[in-house]
């Protein structure tokens, strides 16, 4: 079988983006005990950072600020609608020579869902390997209806919750990942696009004037529905946070999430590792073993490592910057988007290479490795696979294990 053979088999995917490749035939071969390894480190830095966020809610505006939030968010980040803290999301791993380093936590809109809870399958049994994700939609499928429940439950309303899936419809990936997780929720729900939604004063409804009661917005990021704005000028985003709030209906990710979104909660976690406050002698240990030296500022930085800065609220890459320990940079992404925002500086530890077979023959790749947490549990793994910075170009690599492991 070849590439469009193989992806071909696979409906509602995009092998290619952009009308470039994506989605690499080769696969990434671990060992069972090396998944297991990624999996343990995951459930152990999962357990500090739901910890961190119960301290972040008690903070005033003014240290959430110093941590990138935008203004708008602050009257609503602090909201606990539900037990999970966040029901989906991704730790950025990397892992080379023996050890785990986490990169950062989409904790509130990661993708890479599609590909890792379903694509992973097919790729790894073209290679003749075993899937390490097996199961894992299963999973998913677990805690996506425990999370709607709990979601309707916050709203103590009788009846059955209309459950609506959004995204935006002409984004390809935002859109078919949405759908795959509406797909695998056992519930009724609907699909409708971020801008078929009506968001009143009273409710969130669908364009035939269903009120909805559980809205997922999978790839809807908080720090930019903020900023959206109506035809008439209307704050619309934060109106439906408001409705949100006054429990007209319930928003999945829950805010928790997005509380634990910011990188710079990593730097909030490593100043409380410095003092030797907050966390147990064990927490300290996940700490020490897994996180990197991360500071608001690159002071700690300058004549000691070479490091990296990245905005707070950042996405694939867009404006991270590389700098040699002198503070000079030394590679830095053509997308500055974010430039002007609050950023965090991270030791730079470079990402492992290996030579992969693309469209365009066997090329050097840098690659990090994405786990899945969903709601505490470790789960479906991956790979980014491109440039020293992964960003909106770079590959989704399989990973497989050997057959009797």
């Amino acid at each position: 079988m070849n590439r469009d053979a193989l992806f071909g088999q696979i409906p509602y995917f995009w092998p290619d983006l952009n009308d470039e490749e994506y989605a690499l035939y080769d696969c990434l071969v671990y060992s069972a005990e090396e998944v297991e390894r990624i999996r343990e480190a995951t459930r152990a830095v999962d357990v500090v950072f739901h910890k961190a966020n119960r301290l972040l809610r008690t903070l005033p505006d003014e240290t959430l600020r110093l941590l990138g939030y935008p203004e708008a968010s602050l009257p609503f980040v602090r909201d606990k609608a539900i037990a999970q803290e966040t029901i989906i999301g991704r730790y950025d791993w990397i892992v080379k020579d023996g050890m785990l380093k986490l990169m950062e936590f989409n904790a509130d809109t990661p993708t890479f869902i599609k590909e890792l809870f379903d694509v992973n399958r097919f790729v790894t049994a073209e290679f003749g390997l075993c899937d390490p994700n097996e199961g894992a939609t299963e999973l998913l499928q677990t805690e996506l209806r425990k999370a709607i429940v709990s979601a309707w439950q916050r709203l103590e309303k009788d009846g059955t919750p209309k459950i609506v899936f959004t995204a935006h419809d002409d984004n390809i990936e935002d859109k078919w990942t949405t759908r795959f997780l509406q797909e695998t929720l056992d519930l009724p729900s609907e699909f409708v696009a971020l801008h078929e939604l009506l968001v009143e004063h009273d409710g969130v409804y669908t364009p035939s004037g269903e009120r909805v009661d559980v809205l997922y917005r999978q790839t809807y990021p908080i720090e930019h529905l903020v900023d959206d704005l109506a035809p008439d000028g209307t704050r619309i985003g934060v109106r439906l946070l408001e409705l949100n709030e006054a429990k007209h209906v319930s928003l999945l990710n829950p805010l928790s999430a997005f509380l634990m979104q910011s990188k710079g909660v990593q730097a909030f976690i490593w100043e409380l590792y410095e003092s030797d406050m907050f966390f147990d002698a064990t927490e300290r240990d996940i700490i020490r073993t897994y996180f990197l030296p991360t500071y608001l500022e690159p002071d700690p930085f300058l004549g000691q490592s070479a490091y990296v800065q990245k905005p707070a609220f950042g996405r694939e890459g867009d404006s991270v910057i590389l700098y040699d320990l002198d503070g000079t940079p030394f590679h830095k992404e053509s997308l500055q988007t974010y430039a002007n925002e609050t950023a965090i500086y991270q030791q730079f530890n470079e990402l492992p290479t290996r030579m992969t077979n693309t469209v365009n023959g066997i090329l050097e790749t840098h690659y990090m490795i994405g786990c899945f947490c969903l709601n505490g549990r470790p789960s479906a793994l991956g790979a980014r696979a491109g440039s020293m910075i992964t960003n909106n170009q770079s590959y989704y690599l399989a990973i497989g294990t050997h057959k009797g492991e």
